[in-house]
């Protein structure tokens, strides 16, 4: 009796809301401002909810997990804080940048609103701005050169913002590369070299690539998220949440599914080193029978195409499921807008700055769920690259030399090859 009574009030709030916000004697319309109104509402609540949970029993499973060990490596423990020690001024001009193309990118979705509710208006042939009497074909004229010289500014902030990201992550690219280079030389059991250059030039790129990410895409991008989303609310409300209508739905699945390719692309990795260790196993140059480890070989090559393949499986999916979404949304402008319109409650103009608009909020949201996803991976990266480094600096231990610390039983000498050369390669790697 109580789940009926709660059921019948929910069901009158809903219906509260639906008719005081848009009032419609159509029952469809009805039915989807539900969706939009009100089921959109119950699901962002519902995932802030499981947020919070997760968030919760992570910290409490956090806190009995025993603290572990600390490691002798050039990079330390926190990522965001090197990163920063390092890049913050560069930071600093790329975040200020970001934020002078926030209201630019406003401009050039109001603009064309404007062009075809004023300059196109058949109903006026002349129109008043700023106490100037102009014509419509002046008018169209300024509004026209007012969007190109946004355009324009826009477009040389965002070459501006891609040069410094990609200064920034070639230069920590480097930095990182030497670093990780002279802890593996001066190391008291380093490692062969086949196992340290997938590494130094595979591993650590992802690395020093999200240099250039780390502050710049959760303000960017949710800038640009949100100045959009401000522009669709203030040509009408309704639409605005008709906007967010699919983003729980986004936010609920793509980040489960791109953990798992995160996951995959880590085993790659370590798969391909791995491979790198059964290559030179397989050596011509070493004097024994070379049917087991070319058996290696062409095992770790079955694995690396398993795996490359799931990848592309899963990452085709979520490219799927994002169109999907992307062109169901429309759905709902045109139901709301177009019955907008035709009351006379929204102009013409507004309706199609907000389709053209909504074209260009999608990307923003995929860029933030691949950040955070990014994130994640970044952060086990750079740990494996701590412990392999730290692996090179400890002590042998009894019964352990002539093995690598990676294993795959390479042997290591007093000094490889590779560490004689070190005063060469570390001028290249300075240069």
């Amino acid at each position: 009796m109580s789940d009926f009574l709660f059921q019948d009030h929910f069901h009158q709030l809903s219906n509260w809301i639906v008719t005081a916000v848009f009032p419609s004697p159509y029952l469809w319309m009805h039915v989807v401002v539900h969706i939009v109104l009100v089921a959109m509402p119950l699901a962002f609540l519902a995932l802030l909810s499981a947020w919070g949970i997760g968030a919760v029993r992570r910290r409490l499973s956090g806190s009995r997990k025993e603290m572990p060990r600390d490691v002798v490596s050039p990079f330390p423990s926190n990522l965001f804080l090197y990163i920063l020690k390092h890049t913050r001024k560069e930071q600093s001009i790329l975040l200020v940048t970001a934020l002078l193309s926030l209201p630019l990118l406003y401009a050039v979705l109001e603009l064309p609103k404007q062009i075809i509710n004023k300059a196109l208006n058949v109903g006026n042939d002349t129109s008043t701005v700023i106490g100037y009497v102009l014509s419509k074909y002046e008018l169209l004229f300024i509004l026209c050169i007012f969007y190109l010289g946004a355009v324009l500014t826009s477009g040389a902030l965002k070459y501006v913002i891609n040069l410094l990201q990609g200064r920034l992550a070639e230069g920590m690219m480097r930095r990182m590369r030497f670093a990780a280079f002279r802890a593996w030389s001066r190391g008291k059991t380093p490692c062969d070299h086949a196992l340290f250059i997938p590494v130094l030039v595979q591993e650590v790129e992802p690395i020093a690539g999200f240099t250039g990410d780390t502050f710049l895409v959760p303000v960017l991008q949710g800038g640009t998220f949100l100045t959009i989303l401000a522009f669709m609310i203030v040509q009408d409300p309704v639409l605005g949440a008709a906007a967010l209508t699919l983003v729980p739905l986004q936010i609920a699945l793509v980040p489960r599914l791109q953990r798992r390719v995160s996951a995959l692309a880590r085993e790659r990795s370590r798969e391909l080193r791995l491979f790198g260790a059964a290559v030179a196993d397989a050596s011509p140059h070493r004097r024994h029978d070379r049917s087991r480890p070319v058996l290696a070989v062409a095992r770790s090559l079955k694995r690396v195409q398993a795996i490359r393949f799931d990848i592309y499986r899963r990452k085709f999916f979520i490219k799927g499921l994002n169109n999907f979404i992307a062109h169901l949304t429309p759905f709902f402008f045109y139901t709301i807008g177009g019955y907008l319109v035709i009351e006379g409650r929204l102009s013409l103009g507004a309706l199609v700055a907000v389709l053209a608009a909504h074209k260009d909020m999608s990307a923003p949201l995929r860029e933030l769920l691949g950040y955070y996803q990014t994130m994640d991976d970044v952060r086990v990266r750079y740990e494996d690259i701590r412990r392999f480094l730290g692996d090179q600096a400890e002590p042998p231990s009894s019964g352990a030399m002539g093995t690598s610390a990676g294993g795959a039983g390479s042997a290591v000498g007093p000094i490889s090859p590779m560490v004689k050369d070190a005063s060469s390669m570390t001028s290249t790697l300075s240069s």
